[in-house]
């Protein structure tokens, strides 16, 4: 038996279901020759909400996080530090936005280092994972053990979000461990 692409059904749950099912999971992308990259997500973060003052929508719905409102199986990539592209998945009911954050892979142990590879730019941003030849995740089985810990990189949120364990990792991977918080100068 093959591998099962995931569909809108698998993300039309509550983010905090979906992103720890996304461990484990392959992020498949096909390349303009025909070739692909498999790659096995190791990491993924929930963002939940406007009332998740770490989440893009905390500000409400804007140009730029309209698409977290929409459907579930959405593509969500922005820019971060105006270098490098993030990639998360929209999930839940439309209208009330949530994404995962596609936080690490097997070998790309970082969210930059893994869209670079997969070569994930702002073309991406508003397709769907569902039906789309450039990528798709797929399950082809394996069940890892999942731990939970505080979500990175994410400083400006109110200590109650900043510090609620919505990162999902695989136990033992490079980046299932905890990271130590930066101080702010």
């Amino acid at each position: 038996m093959g591998n099962i692409i995931l569909d809108e059904k698998f993300f039309h749950r509550d983010v905090l279901d979906v992103a720890p099912d996304l461990v484990g999971k392959l992020i498949v992308r096909t390349l303009d020759d025909g070739s692909e990259i498999s790659l096995r997500i190791t990491e993924a973060e929930a963002y939940r909400g406007e009332e998740d003052t770490a989440c893009h929508a905390s500000k409400g719905k804007t140009e730029r996080t309209k698409i977290l409102y929409g459907k579930a199986g959405t593509i969500y990539v922005y820019i971060c530090y105006g270098i490098h592209w993030l990639m998360n998945a929209v999930t839940g009911e439309e209208g009330q936005p949530q994404a995962v954050l596609f936080r690490a892979c097997e070998v790309y142990d970082g969210p930059a280092k893994l869209t670079k590879k997969l070569g994930i730019d702002k073309s991406f941003n508003g397709e769907s994972f569902c039906g789309n030849p450039r990528i798709r995740i797929e399950d082809d089985g394996y069940r890892p053990e999942i731990e939970t810990l505080p979500r990175v990189g994410i400083d400006y949120a109110t200590p109650e979000y900043r510090d609620i364990l919505w990162r999902f990792a695989e136990r033992g991977s490079p980046r299932g461990q905890s990271h130590p918080r930066r101080k702010k100068p």
